[in-house]
């Protein structure tokens, strides 16, 4: 292969231009090239003749010139730019229908992408975190499943995913690691008793509390005793265990927990943390989430339509209808409730229901009096915010109302996995670019 160049070059001399070394597992760089020797086209580019000298970094070599590609493109095709990171052009696709390249379509229909955000892409070598989770899985039949509803609902530091079926909740947690997995044995549990043996044997699930509610009939079988991982305890002790497993081990130090103004979960530190992974606090709005705002005002008839954000001392709104401010102190926060949730919070009247009689918001000016939310979360189950709507009259929601909430609430959330599902295959990708540099 002889490259070329589509910029008029000297006979001799010296010229700086971006290649692929297929020689060194190189992917991109800079490189100085003293020609020897240039011939030149009608069109006025050049071609590089064999033996041509190689600069880097102080070191002089001299290769091949088929071993050398020249990179003279600012703007990249989807293959193109699949081919530069190593990957599928279906997998390129994705980067860019998720927005971690810039793109724009030409008049033909046809996707581009920037060199530069492809090479930085490359560049990246952040390892993935290891994530924490706030995620519960219950696998009950479905007679017990409105008993663990009721009390699940009063661990605030979880997010809850009931399972009818084993293989169900097997999908669902190979594809997201939860905190914890409860498996309830009353009645019938022989598939259930299978599943939850599954779980204790496989050491992928390691990290994993498993928990199995069972009555003293059932602890007295001896069906359990084989089982090494797994805390077998009574229904009426598994929301004290969860609380226990699901809260920090520190106090965060950066917010008031004894004596703060709004309520708090005992995992506030890892929510905050959980928050910070988002990425979402301070950027840019975005379409996604505005067309969420919007429809919550619009489906339920508030002047005012918010998807906020809760910081260490802040209330951002990511989104927002109907209000010009961008953030609040946290204390003035209705959605620190909203959070501690699994359902909508709503007040009716503010004014007449403390401790929010005395709000800010309400006692003066714009003298908000109603509110309902609905908590927004992670992939990991941790409710970063809350979609909310308020109104300056007093209100309530009809339970058709409060299902169009959660659903949007739920949209919003999914939004977010999105985002993460993104960041994850970033550093997937970045993973096997070390390992191919490595190799």
């Amino acid at each position: 292969m002889t490259p070329g160049f589509g910029i008029p070059m000297p006979r001799r001399g010296i010229a700086c231009i971006k290649f692929i070394s297929y020689s060194n597992n190189t992917k991109y760089n800079s490189f100085v090239i003293e020609m020897t020797r240039l011939r030149l086209n009608p069109g006025g580019s050049g071609a590089i003749q064999a033996g041509a000298r190689i600069v880097h970094e102080g070191l002089q070599t001299n290769w091949p010139a088929d071993t050398v590609q020249p990179m003279d493109k600012d703007v990249l095709t989807t293959s193109e730019a699949a081919k530069l990171l190593g990957i599928s052009v279906r997998t390129a696709q994705l980067l860019i229908e998720g927005g971690t390249l810039t793109s724009w379509k030409t008049p033909g229909g046809h996707r581009r992408v920037y060199r530069t955000e492809v090479e930085a892409l490359i560049a990246r070598t952040r390892p993935a975190p290891v994530l924490e989770s706030s995620l519960v899985i219950v696998v009950c039949s479905p007679d017990r499943r409105a008993i663990y509803e009721a009390m699940l609902a009063a661990v605030p530091e979880c997010t809850v995913a009931i399972h009818e079926d084993a293989h169900t909740a097997a999908f669902v947690i190979g594809s997201r690691l939860p905190a914890a997995v409860i498996v309830d044995l009353d009645g019938d549990h022989s598939d259930r008793l299978a599943f939850l043996r599954q779980i204790d044997g496989n050491p992928a699930f390691g990290s994993i509390a498993v928990f199995a509610s069972a009555s003293a009939d059932v602890m007295a079988s001896g069906d359990l005793a084989a089982l090494r991982r797994v805390t077998v305890t009574s229904p009426d002790q598994l929301a004290a265990a969860l609380h226990r497993l699901l809260r920090d081990k520190e106090a965060p130090h950066d917010i008031i927990v004894d004596g703060a103004p709004f309520p708090l979960a005992s995992n506030e530190g890892r929510r905050l943390t959980a928050l910070k992974r988002s990425g979402l606090v301070d950027t840019a709005p975005e379409d996604a989430f505005d067309r969420l705002t919007w429809l919550a005002s619009r489906s339920l008839g508030t002047p005012i339509a918010l998807l906020t954000m809760l910081t260490n001392d802040r209330q951002w709104f990511k989104s927002r209808v109907g209000l010009k401010m961008t953030e609040t102190p946290r204390s003035w926060s209705f959605c620190n409730h909203t959070i501690l949730q699994k359902g909508v919070f709503a007040v009716s009247d503010l004014a007449h229901e403390p401790p929010f009689d005395t709000n800010p918001a309400v006692a003066g000016a714009p003298h908000f009096r109603f509110y309902a939310g609905a908590p927004v979360t992670d992939p990991d189950g941790f409710a970063v915010g809350a979609l909310c709507v308020i109104d300056y009259e007093p209100r309530r929601l009809d339970a058709e109302q409060e299902k169009t909430l959660l659903a949007l609430a739920a949209l919003a959330s999914d939004e977010i996995r999105l985002r993460a599902t993104d960041r994850q295959l970033r550093w997937a990708l970045d993973s096997l670019d070390r390992q191919h540099e490595r190799s």
